[in-house]
């Protein structure tokens, strides 16, 4: 069985206040019981991840981990503004996002460098968050599976077996902070799709790597999204910066 992995992606928002109340309240339920085979994680922005990572390190509850937002492709050097895997680990970091749809049309990050950002994650021991998907022109001209297929085969390219070390999150960018979402049976289809394809590459790789749907989850949809046979969790935007919503999403 894959384990559903809930990671809440704060984006640009927060503070440190804000922060340290989110966590005080998610690990006093988390210290409660949470459901058996789930993993949790939250990716605050850069300057709270260490803050955010004495905190959680301070919890009785091992159920909460530290992920990062983004990573370097760089191991190191003269890259003002970059961040690497390695600075990442030093601060207890687990997971870490590449190639959010964000990042590729505001950033105009290709795969190849996601895929090298994901090579750098797992050289530090850390999960990268792969993110894939298609927008609302692409999906309405009939181009989603060929748009998702040539994204993924790009990292199945270059990671080789290695990609069962990292998570997948297919997001469908106009389902992202939109408050559209994918029906369940759109998203299932399309990590049906995903997972088809990991199995002409690697049966092992198909049959274990987590495939998360990141698209305006929230509770109310949670629960029969993750009910699906191929989605293994979510990737929670504007939805995570509530606790209360982030836990109910956790126990969905």
């Amino acid at each position: 069985m894959r384990p559903i992995t809930v990671i809440g992606n704060w984006k640009m928002n927060g503070s440190k206040a804000a922060c340290r109340q989110w966590i005080d309240t998610v690990c006093a339920e988390m210290e409660k019981g949470m459901p058996a085979g789930r993993r949790f994680a939250l990716c605050p922005p850069y300057p709270y991840l260490s803050d955010c990572s004495q905190q959680i390190s301070a919890c009785s509850s091992a159920s909460l981990a530290l992920g990062a937002q983004d990573v370097s492709a760089e191991m190191g050097g003269a890259f003002t503004g970059e961040v690497s895997a390695a600075m990442l680990h030093e601060f207890d970091c687990k997971y870490v996002l590449v190639g959010h749809s964000e990042r590729r049309d505001r950033f105009n990050e290709s795969d190849r460098l996601i895929a090298e950002k994901a090579l750098q994650a797992l050289d530090q021991g850390l999960t990268p968050v792969i993110c894939v998907g298609e927008t609302a022109d692409e999906r309405n001209s009939g181009r989603a599976v060929e748009v998702v297929r040539a994204q993924v085969a790009r990292q199945i390219a270059i990671l080789q077996d290695r990609l069962v070390d990292s998570l997948l999150a297919y997001e469908p960018v106009w389902a992202i902070g939109t408050g559209k979402v994918a029906s369940a049976q759109i998203a299932q289809d399309m990590h049906r799709e995903i997972r088809l394809q990991l199995a002409e590459f690697n049966a092992d790789v198909a049959s274990h790597i987590g495939i998360l749907y990141g698209g305006s989850v929230k509770f109310d949809n949670a629960v029969e999204l993750f009910g699906m046979p191929d989605i293994d969790g979510g990737l929670i935007g504007g939805a995570s910066l509530d606790p209360q919503e982030f836990l109910a999403i956790c126990r969905a």
